[in-house]
């Protein structure tokens, strides 16, 4: 009877405007709802967020603030970094500044705190991502209970009730696995986006530390 359901089903999905679909998908879907809200909120602010940090990259006043601190003018790197939105040249400053009590120390603070912004948002992406497959699956689990539960009584009187079911199990897997692969896109180019950083702001530090040793060991 569930197999002759099935075909029932999906005709009733495909006559369904989307406000239909989402009342046939049962109470799970407002839990479902909220999460693709959060999750598309969140993805949208992100994507902001780096189209700015994009736009403020300044790689030459990087390269500009190396090159004087390699010329011992460590205030000029720090005026030149100072007036730049870049946040590797911010990092740099923060760190030249603080470089008398240490200058390494001062170089992971500021390098975590800029690190943090890449990362907001990931948590949560992560957590609508593995959470709305299983919301999905507690639809089914749902629509399935209805489906066996319509099937106690009179079949024949019943199909409707064992259609819906069947539908509500259909969509809230559906929502619940579209939620989740439309997901990873911003999540994965978020935990790129947040490794090639971690790159940049690595190599600002290895080359200040370079240009550092070289001016101790000529003053020995």
């Amino acid at each position: 009877m569930i197999t002759s359901s099935l075909p029932a089903a999906f005709i009733l999905l495909m006559n369904q405007t989307p406000m239909e679909l989402f009342a046939h998908g049962g109470i799970i879907m407002w839990p479902i709802l909220v999460i693709s809200f959060l999750g598309v909120t969140v993805a949208i602010e992100r994507v902001i967020f780096i189209v700015r940090e994009s736009a403020s990259r300044e790689p030459e006043v990087v390269e500009k603030m190396l090159e004087q601190v390699e010329a011992h003018d460590i205030e000029g790197a720090i005026a030149l970094g100072s007036r730049s939105k870049d946040y590797v040249a911010r990092i740099l400053t923060y760190a030249l500044t603080h470089r008398e009590q240490s200058l390494a120390n001062a170089f992971i603070r500021a390098s975590n705190q800029e690190l943090q912004r890449f990362q907001q948002g990931t948590a949560v992406l992560d957590t609508v991502i593995t959470a709305a497959p299983l919301l999905g699956l507690l639809g089914t689990v749902t629509g399935m209970m209805r489906t066996f539960g319509a099937m106690t009584g009179d079949i024949a009187a019943a199909t409707g009730s064992i259609t819906g079911g069947v539908a509500e199990a259909l969509i809230a897997t559906a929502c619940g696995l579209l939620i989740a692969i439309t997901g990873l896109f911003p999540f994965n180019i978020l935990n790129s986006r947040a490794e090639q950083a971690k790159h940049e702001i690595s190599d600002a530090q290895n080359a200040i530390e370079l240009i550092l040793k070289k001016d101790e060991t000529h003053s020995a």
